[in-house]
């Protein structure tokens, strides 16, 4: 059996199963390569066509005029091409400038490629696009913030409204207890005045009795009395007058009562409807509370989000 041609046959199926290899890796990833200088010595369609360019036209061209300016003359970008120059890879999600401006994501594999000398010879730079899942991201942390933020602003705004309607309620409740001190003070008075108009009407019956007896005193003591009798007629007439206009007051003490105890029902029922708002009040800004703070952490999670996606 002659073994060089079967040598030969295994190292040709190698050499095929090499290139269809590496030609499925060149249709599917976007490929460039670069000299230790950061010139580009040939780029594939995919990677060319990502950057707006034609292989030809990239060709030639140092990898700075791909990059930013901000990002170009940082030290992370000579830090880069050293690392480079002295064979170690690079692996990391890029932003680079196509040909008309615009920005785009790249996930990109820097790798040093070696010479005969064991040395590097070029950078092969292997990258796949992922500009729309970036956009997408940026879109989406943007919108996420914006959200935060409208939150966080209703959350404030809430607690602001609630926190003046709680003056308001404060200031009921504190005039309802006024007004309960002022009508405990009437209350006070009105029994006061009870006891004045039944003292009233106690001596004036107690009057009307001691004329009655003067009356009948005055007609035993016949002509003798008609002066006596004459004084006891008045004050009986005076006892009469009296104890009417007690009457009187007495009906108008109930009545000054009767609106007493109406206006400290409606202010205690206006107390206690004070002192309930006020507790949904506070129940309303505890919630609010409650949102702010989750505001703040939805604001800080999409800032998170933010940092990671660029």
């Amino acid at each position: 059996m002659d073994f060089s041609n079967v040598t030969a046959h295994l190292e040709h199926s190698e050499e095929k199963k090499r290139l269809a290899a590496m030609a499925a890796i060149k249709s599917h990833l976007a490929i460039i390569e670069f000299d230790l200088d950061g010139f580009v010595l040939d780029a594939n369609d995919l990677f060319a066509q990502s950057m707006g360019y034609t292989p030809t036209q990239m060709r030639g061209m140092r990898h700075s005029s791909f990059c930013t300016p901000e990002y170009r003359n940082s030290p992370a970008y000579l830090e880069l091409w050293e690392g480079l120059r002295q064979g170690r890879s690079f692996q990391d999600k890029i932003q680079r400038v196509r040909k008309d401006g615009r920005l785009l994501w790249l996930e990109a594999t820097y790798m040093p490629v070696l010479g005969e000398d064991s040395l590097p010879a070029s950078v092969l730079k292997i990258a796949t696009n992922i500009d729309e899942r970036e956009q997408t991201a940026s879109r989406l942390t943007n919108d996420l913030l914006q959200m935060s933020k409208e939150t966080l602003d209703r959350a404030l705004e809430g607690i602001t409204r609630s926190r003046t309607i709680e003056s308001a309620v404060d200031h009921v409740v504190a005039v309802s207890n006024e007004n309960i001190t002022v009508l405990l003070e009437l209350e006070r008075q009105f029994k006061s005045i009870y006891r004045i108009v039944k003292s009233i009407k106690d001596v004036a019956a107690q009057t009307n009795l001691l004329a009655l007896n003067a009356a009948i005193e005055a007609a035993h003591a016949k002509e003798y009395g008609l002066g006596f009798s004459v004084i006891a007629g008045e004050v009986r007439k005076l006892s009469a007058q009296v104890e009417q206009a007690t009457k009187e007051a007495n009906q108008y003490v109930f009545e000054i009562n009767a609106s007493i105890e109406e206006v400290g029902d409606c202010t205690k029922r206006s107390q206690q409807l004070a002192s309930e708002s006020k507790e949904q009040l506070l129940q309303a800004i505890r919630v609010f509370e409650q949102m702010e703070e989750a505001a703040h952490q939805l604001d800080k999670k999409a800032s998170e989000v933010k940092l990671i996606v660029n």
